[in-house]
């Protein structure tokens, strides 16, 4: 389960968030592809953009759902 306290800082403010567990598996960046990017230094995904309507929730939820590591995490905050 993700850790707020772990979370990357470079994760958008809001409810959706990526934490160290991250193993850079891709996931996330081919299921939401308009809120998750890589971070190419660090290896590893970030929620570059928080879900702007129905769709993109959706396919944040799919992606914290399939994170292998559940490495992706979401407070309830928006």
């Amino acid at each position: 389960m993700a850790e707020k306290d772990d979370k990357y800082p470079d994760n958008a403010a809001g409810k959706y968030y990526c934490d160290e567990q991250c193993i850079d598996c891709d996931l996330c960046r081919e299921t939401a592809p308009d809120n998750f990017k890589r971070n190419e230094d660090g290896g590893y995904s970030f929620v570059y953009k928080q879900p702007e309507n129905e769709e993109e929730e959706a396919l944040c939820v799919e992606a914290m759902e399939g994170c292998p590591v559940e490495a992706i995490g979401e407070d309830g905050a928006d």
